[in-house]
């Protein structure tokens, strides 16, 4: 079952492990989408968990837009604005590497 914009699995980590998303995302008919990533049990140290790393690594590719470093908007809609501006520029540049004008 896919849920908006085709998306099959949302990737989360422990902070959203509580029943509230969960209720949520049973009324909107998508109890299968959320998958939440964490450390094994019994692991010491530091451990790569899977999937986390592209998150991560994307919000610092978009914190380097200097628009997005820091909260500056007013509304909701004007920071989708500029964090869908900021995914533009990165897919544009990934596109365009290594392409001599």
């Amino acid at each position: 079952m896919q849920g908006p914009a085709g998306v099959a699995k949302v990737f989360a980590d422990g902070g959203y492990r509580g029943d509230k998303l969960r209720e949520r995302l049973k009324e909107l008919k998508l109890p299968d989408i959320l998958e939440i990533m964490g450390k094994s049990k019994g692991t010491a140290g530091f451990k790569v968990i899977p999937h986390r790393w592209a998150v991560e690594r994307t919000f610092a590719w978009m914190g380097r837009c200097r628009r997005l470093a820091k909260d500056f908007e007013q509304s909701p809609e004007s920071s989708l604005a500029w964090m869908q501006l900021a995914a533009c520029r990165l897919l544009m540049r990934r596109v365009t590497r290594g392409i001599r004008a």
